[in-house]
């Protein structure tokens, strides 16, 4: 008999963990308000309201986005990819003239001293660059547009509440209790948004590890009048361990960001002499507001639980590219699973792991794409042969070696297109490693490859 009960105990313990959901009322505290933290919120509340239930959602965040420098800043790129563009418009969110401070009509490719434009494939598909906060600490004038503040501001005014305070620990009482200078607030769903450059609260006993990471090194300077102001400068190579380099245009200012092995905030430097920048500088190298921040390059080990979820890179982020995209789907897969299948461990497993892992999966097609262009790098045949066929795209007469007629659709251009993908993070890796191994694009390379010099 003793062991029949325990055994219908369980029965019941299980079905009430499988039931765990959101109801009128419900609190759901979110941990940070950095893109995640607020398009959260952003999907939580529009789905709430979809099913007619009234939340309390609350986001925790200390820091004042609207400030300049380290204070107000996420230390990211802030390059905005038209899938996401797409998303927020879709959110009845379109984007602010004021917040954008470039719009991206092309990259420049710069390989021994050549430069070769890389066009935007589809005129539709728009790139953006933004300020995460107010700008470069030792900036000029009056603070750039915040897109985190905005996104911030947005969530409150449908009906988030900002509690700016930060979160000590978050401790496991039979449910999340987040501990804060300002008391203990118990939650019924908690939504971890740190991202990789904060620590993340959670007691040990929530079994959450951080994903993996690396560093990069960023900085910003002013912008030379001449410089063009819709066009991103990449390079590679220099210095030694550099996978990519980019200058990015910001308004008044070019944000330099590095992404490599063992980078130091002495990397900045060394890469402005190795691509001998300093006279394109004009006035020489400034640094305005240096850093280093990490970027996760895998999935964190265990990112949900009962009644918590991560979101965001502090979960699944895309490889080195398009990680406020990323933070906008997971959050809105999140959000979607816990007001239509509920907050216990299995609704977030059954509905939530499987978007994650598609992200980890293509994360692995992005490994190969870069080291299939690590590879072309170092192989000055087919460096050679990548680059003619770029010419021959971009050529407005003649022909075009992939098999697109003169004057054919912009997204015929495959290399071009494979290139814009990677340097934007525009497009799934999957679709932009298929189609470098397609028929169509190695025809080409071996017909310029096989054409003299």
């Amino acid at each position: 008999m003793p062991r029949l009960l325990i055994q219908l105990r369980a029965k019941r313990l299980v079905g009430a963990a499988m039931d765990l959901r959101l109801s009128d009322s419900s609190r759901v505290c979110i941990v940070g308000s950095g893109p995640a933290g607020s398009f959260a919120a952003l999907h939580l509340l529009d789905q709430a309201r979809r099913q007619g239930l009234q939340l309390e959602v609350l986001i925790f965040e200390p820091r004042d986005f609207t400030r300049p420098g380290p204070a107000g800043c996420n230390r990211c790129a802030g390059i905005l990819s038209s899938r996401l563009l797409r998303g927020l418009e879709e959110l009845g969110m379109p984007l602010p003239r004021q917040i954008v401070e470039a719009d991206v009509q092309s990259y420049a490719l710069n390989l021994d001293g050549k430069t070769l434009r890389i066009e935007r494939p589809d005129p539709h598909r728009r790139i953006v660059s933004v300020y995460r906060g107010g700008g470069p600490r030792l900036g000029q004038g009056e603070p750039a547009a915040s897109f985190d503040a905005y996104l911030l501001t947005q969530a409150c005014a449908r009906g988030a509440h900002h509690v700016p305070v930060r979160v000590r620990q978050v401790i496991w009482q039979e449910r999340p209790v987040l501990q804060t200078a300002l008391g203990d607030y118990p939650a019924d769903l908690m939504v971890l948004a740190t991202g990789v450059n904060s620590r993340a609260p959670l007691a040990p006993s929530f079994g959450y590890q951080p994903p993996r990471t690396t560093v990069m090194a960023q900085d910003e300077v002013l912008r030379p009048p001449t410089w063009p102001d819709d066009q991103v400068h990449v390079f590679f190579r220099h210095p030694p361990g550099l996978i990519f380099g980019a200058l990015i245009p910001k308004g008044r200012y070019l944000n330099i960001s590095l992404l490599g092995r063992r980078l130091t905030s002495d990397t900045v430097n060394e890469f402005i002499a190795a691509q001998t920048l300093d006279a394109d500088l004009s006035a020489g190298y400034t640094s305005l507001c240096g850093c280093t921040p990490r970027v996760a390059e895998g999935a964190a080990p265990r990112y949900f639980g009962a009644r918590w979820v991560a979101v965001g890179d502090a979960a699944v982020t895309r490889l080195y590219k398009d990680g406020i995209g990323s933070a906008f789907f997971t959050a809105q897969r999140a959000m979607h699973t816990a007001v239509h299948q509920g907050i216990s461990r299995r609704a977030f497993h059954t509905s939530y792991t499987p978007y994650c892992r598609g992200i980890a999966a293509d994360n692995l097609y992005g490994r190969l794409l870069y080291r299939l262009w690590s590879f072309t790098l170092h192989t000055p045949p087919l460096l050679r042969a990548w680059i003619r066929a770029l010419h021959q795209e971009a050529a407005p007469e003649g022909g075009d070696p992939t098999g697109a007629p003169p004057g054919a659709a912009p997204d015929r251009r495959i290399h071009h297109r494979i290139l814009w993908g990677m340097f934007t993070g525009d497009e799934a890796y999957r679709d932009l490693f298929r189609l470098a191994l397609s028929p169509r694009a190695i025809a080409g390379l071996v017909r310029d490859w096989r054409r003299p010099q």
